[in-house]
């Protein structure tokens, strides 16, 4: 089967590759997928700007869904030809405390599919029973396929973050994470939303603002400290989100942030933030990471795409088959496309 595989530590050492369809162990199911979203991550990836470790040669694609066309002997509640959605976290160890707490998302072995063990930009994948959710009726495979950013957007917004109704909130980042963010804030009645880009965000800004954001800007022309305070009478949002990641955005979610609020920081920054944070200490503002995600956001997230309260398909700006990849991370990369789905090939 074909699949798109990182073979080596160096910028562009990715390529089609024949691999042998997985076996499976018997906790597991075989699935086929039927669509994979490109995810930020595999563009650093594809250019070797990675801060962890990634176990090459191994396949890439960490968004996923399908069907089962095969299940292990002890694979119990679910069915060959049953249509799923699957976690990313491929490995755990199950043993240490996080994991019995189940916070597996932050267990130290956590191997994720993509880059610490093989992923879905393929036509089958290995996958543990464990990171199976059924998906509902009434959406298609692209949708769903998009329900791992929206995860990770619940979890920042509402397991991680102190909001409540009626409270301004300011996203730095309108990429997929971004606006899932925007979608979550915005259905748990939060408002006024500050979307906040950069150059080449138009178009991005834009979908923002179909999505709810009640004022968009691009933060290299429009300076946001005036426009959040007048917003906020002066106080600072209670709630700044930064999605994007470079130490300037976190540098600016301090000036923006309200005395005793919160940045929940969900994009990663691979470099040195380069500044004081002493301003968190004089706002007594809280600094909160956000990663990855765990079973009952999954379910929870799963119900409001099934209902309609949470849309992943107008991210969606291209769907293509995995051969093209290199075109689906051109897109992606120049920011001509939000997200982009790949399909598998015989």
């Amino acid at each position: 089967m074909k699949a798109v595989v990182k073979y080596g530590e160096v910028d562009g050492a990715v390529e089609l590759r024949d691999v042998p369809v997985p076996t499976i162990g018997p906790s597991d199911v075989l699935l086929e997928v039927r669509a994979a979203g490109v995810c930020g991550s595999d563009i650093e990836m594809f250019r070797h700007r990675v801060s962890f470790k990634v176990n090459v040669p191994v396949i890439q694609g960490h968004e996923f869904c399908g069907v089962i066309v095969e299940k292990g002997a002890e694979v119990k509640g679910y069915e060959v030809g049953d249509a799923v959605v699957s976690e990313t976290a491929a490995h755990i160890c199950g043993i240490c405390p996080l994991c019995r707490a189940g916070e597996y998302n932050l267990c130290p072995d956590r191997l994720g599919f993509g880059y610490g063990t093989n992923g879905a930009f393929t036509k089958y994948v290995r996958v543990p029973q464990r990171c199976l959710h059924s998906l509902p009726p009434g959406r298609s495979f692209g949708e769903f396929s998009l329900t791992e950013p929206m995860c990770v957007g619940y979890n920042a917004v509402v397991e991680k973050s102190r909001v409540r109704p009626g409270d301004a909130v300011v996203i730095f980042g309108p990429g997929p994470i971004g606006l899932c963010c925007l979608q979550v804030a915005k259905l748990m009645g939060a408002g006024p939303i500050v979307l906040i880009g950069a150059t080449g965000d138009d178009t991005r800004l834009e979908l923002g603002k179909q999505l709810g954001a009640d004022i968009v800007l691009n933060g290299v022309h429009q300076d946001p400290i005036p426009v959040v305070r007048e917003l906020t009478d002066g106080l600072g949002a209670p709630l700044v989100v930064d999605a994007a990641g470079p130490s300037a955005t976190l540098r600016m979610s301090i000036e923006l942030v309200r005395r005793n609020g919160q940045i929940t920081k969900v994009g990663w920054g691979p470099g040195p933030v380069g500044f004081s944070l002493d301003g968190l200490i004089s706002k007594a503002a809280a600094l909160q990471g956000s990663f990855s995600h765990t079973w009952k956001t999954w379910e929870a997230v799963l119900k409001l795409i099934g209902e309609g309260g949470l849309r992943t398909e107008p991210l969606i700006s291209a769907t293509l088959p995995i051969t093209e990849y290199r075109r689906a991370y051109e897109l992606v990369e120049s920011r001509q496309a939000v997200k982009v789905v790949l399909e598998p090939v015989d």
